[in-house]
């Protein structure tokens, strides 16, 4: 291992790590602060010593070799370690504290989370701000690397490709629940599998994607729901469910959260539905600093999984 260090430039694997999160050699010289020449010219040395490609340009991004997605976890952990010895702990006191923390959230993601959060930091750190920005897609990976936002609100799902270069804390995990209003005709103390298909369902695609999984669970067992409204935002949802006898599907603390509990009965689905996990997405190259440690902390404090949540009836 020594003979192999000798014979590498260590600057050069800030340049992989770079690169790879980025997939870009224009936006991993920007923020190296290097000329994308100077940075060209440095994966060709690290090519040269690795004796293998690394990153080839395919439709207008550098794609990663399997060698290259062997090392880069490890690279990564390996800097970060470094960074984190070679420096001296900061202490963090949140009562002084002015830093600014930007989230990139749906609507529903930032209601179920930042009430708590900005009660709890307010009073902890008065002098911090929390921005909010709307998620303009599923993962926010670029406004992650970027250093646009601090920190990304999204749920965990099987479809997606793990993200790449982005560390997560798990905020909760949760059951999906159907809530109709006080008194539908039809819906009463039981919700059964055929009274779910027929009646009329509000849907909530907040980047407007074809289906999510309940459709997809409903498709592979072939049969389908009857979508009559189609929202990007969850902000309109209570006022049409609690008004008309059309229902909606949703993690249950997001009910619990937006809606009035007042005028809604809520069951269980009378189907099996994967567990809803909310994270919180977040680039290495700002975790490392007191005040995103201490950030994480509080997060992970409000979304204590005590926090009580409403009873749900029983499947009929």
């Amino acid at each position: 291992m020594t003979s192999m260090l000798r014979r590498i430039d260590l600057n050069l694997l800030l340049i992989f790590d770079s690169l790879y999160r980025h997939g870009s050699v224009t936006e991993a010289a920007n923020e190296l602060a290097l000329s994308p020449s100077a940075l060209s010219h440095a994966l060709n040395r690290l090519r040269s010593s690795l004796d293998d490609p690394l990153f080839v340009r395919t439709g207008g991004s550098m794609v990663p070799t399997s060698k290259a997605e062997s090392i880069a976890a490890s690279i990564s952990a390996a800097l970060g370690s470094l960074s984190s010895c070679l420096h001296e702990p900061e202490h963090f006191e949140p009562e002084k504290s002015r830093e600014s923390f930007t989230f990139a959230a749906t609507d529903y993601t930032a209601a179920v989370i930042l009430p708590g959060l900005i009660s709890r930091v307010n009073s902890l750190a008065p002098g911090i701000t929390i921005k909010l920005i709307y998620s303009r897609d599923f993962n926010a990976d670029e406004d992650l690397l970027s250093g646009k936002v601090d920190f990304a609100l999204g749920f965990e799902e099987e479809q997606k490709a793990p993200r790449r270069g982005i560390e997560s804390i798990t905020c909760f995990t949760d059951d999906y629940v159907v809530a109709v209003r006080r008194g539908h005709p039809d819906i009463h103390d039981a919700l059964t599998h055929e009274r779910y298909l027929s009646a009329g369902h509000v849907v909530v695609r907040p980047w407007l994607e074809s289906r999510g999984v309940i459709d997809r669970y409903l498709e592979s067992q072939q049969v389908r729901r009857r979508i009559v409204v189609e929202l990007p935002s969850l902000m309109i949802a209570p006022i049409i469910v609690s008004n008309t006898d059309l229902v909606i599907t949703l993690p249950k603390r997001g009910i619990s959260s937006v809606f009035d509990m007042k005028n809604l009965v809520v069951f269980a689905p009378p189907f099996p539905t994967p567990q809803y996990i909310l994270k919180a997405y977040y680039s290495p190259a700002l975790g490392n600093s007191p005040g995103h440690v201490w950030m994480r902390e509080q997060i992970l404090q409000v979304c204590d999984p005590q926090n009580p949540v409403m009873p749900i009836n029983a499947v009929g």
